[in-house]
């Protein structure tokens, strides 16, 4: 088949940027340049970091930049803002992007267009009289109280869930079998326990000890993810000198040097056991597993209805015994090998669950092996696989 792909245009593909649906579009990529399977154009935002990427030799992925960060795009951006932006589904930036994709797009003759996360996309498109679009569909933006819902829906020929949460969500539109689950992967080879001893990383560099039981948050920094609550609950444990936090990540991608009004307050909140949290910042993406290994647990706790949660599976992957919340997709992962807490009375829930964890060292070593064998469910190669197979049936 002949493919393009349309993303909302925030982020460059390769991901050399981050981003996690990113990510998971050059897993599948680079299965189809292996595989040999389709023909497919992705079309990406520019930057200057892809211009030596190996990705862009494939001779059946084929990468299609719109700069949009020149002169002549951000003027061209205010114009369009002037004209457009009351009328439009998204803001002026991505409808902008959108519209100079569409003036390649409609050049061309592809059998299918696939959506990535975008289903305002699936309305502009079928305003414009296509019907060969797949939306793949990574947050809860599609349901019966989305604008434009039914238009969008009946516009689709397949829809694509990474979870059964966010395929309930479509659903209370219409029950339908062109609705199907894909879950999401990550690449196992990068996210395995592995000998510390040659790392530059290790407990002593970022100020703790070996005798430290040291839990880890991964993910953005925001007040959906519950990282107040898990620093409210390690509060409550401070009577426990040897309990210690890694915070990793920041409030958005690679904010490295930009420390937001929420992240300072977290720190504010902290003031007392300063000892006790590392705050590492921004962490590039391959870098996590070497302090993922740093710690005893890993802690989740999000607040909101998780679409997925592919940091669950990068701390099963590293043999972490984890504590997370029932939200959304969540459950659908670690159901029967993490401590899932409820969000009710959640600061004294994560208290007693790293509590119990603490105190009970072969509870963890039973969840590590299964934390380890549970994650073989999402690896990459899985993921890749299932996601042709529902476009090819």
């Amino acid at each position: 088949m002949k493919i393009a792909i349309l993303t909302c245009g925030m982020l460059p593909i390769p991901a050399v940027q981050g981003g996690a649906v990113e990510n998971l579009i050059d897993f599948y990529l680079e299965y189809n340049n292996k595989m040999k399977l389709h023909d497919i154009t992705v079309f990406s935002p520019w930057n200057t970091q892809v211009v030596t990427h190996p990705a862009l030799s494939s001779d059946v992925n084929h990468y299609h930049y719109i700069n949009v960060d020149n002169l002549k795009a951000r003027l061209e951006r205010r114009v369009y803002k002037y004209f457009h932006s009351s009328k439009d589904y998204y803001n002026y930036f991505i409808e902008y992007y959108f519209e100079r994709v569409y003036a390649y797009i409609k050049k061309k003759n592809y059998d299918y267009l696939i959506l990535e996360n975008c289903p305002g996309y699936a309305y502009k498109l079928s305003q414009r009289g296509y019907n060969n679009l797949i939306l793949h569909l990574h947050n809860d933006l599609l349901h019966s109280t989305s604008r434009y819902h039914d238009i969008i829906f009946h516009s689709l020929s397949k829809i694509l869930t990474v979870s059964d949460f966010i395929k309930r969500r479509v659903s209370t539109i219409q029950l339908d079998d062109k609705i199907q689950t894909v879950h999401n992967g990550i690449d196992l080879a990068q996210f395995s326990p592995k000998d510390n001893a040659s790392s530059l990383i290790s407990r002593e560099t970022i100020g703790f000890t070996k005798e430290d039981f040291v839990i880890v948050y991964s993910g953005r920094i925001n007040k959906d993810k519950g990282i107040s609550e898990l620093i409210d609950a390690l509060l409550q444990l401070k009577a426990l000198p040897k309990i210690k936090l890694i915070v990793l990540g920041s409030s958005f991608f690679d904010n490295a040097n930009n420390e937001d009004t929420f992240i300072c307050s977290l720190k504010d909140k902290t003031k007392n056991i300063e000892d006790k949290i590392v705050f590492t910042g921004f962490i590039p993406y391959h870098q996590v597993p070497c302090f993922l290994q740093l710690a005893d647990i890993a802690v989740l706790p999000s607040m909101w209805e998780e679409p997925f949660g592919l940091t669950v599976v990068e701390a099963m992957a590293m043999g972490l015994p984890l504590i997370t919340t029932r939200s959304g997709g969540i459950p659908e992962i670690c159901e029967g090998v993490a401590t899932i807490v409820d969000k009710a009375n959640i600061v004294n829930n994560l208290t007693s669950a790293i509590l119990d964890l603490y105190e009970h060292p072969e509870k963890r070593k039973l969840m590590a092996a299964a934390s380890l064998e549970r994650a073989k469910m999402f690896d990459k190669e899985t993921y890749t696989k299932n996601f042709f197979a529902a476009l090819e049936q």
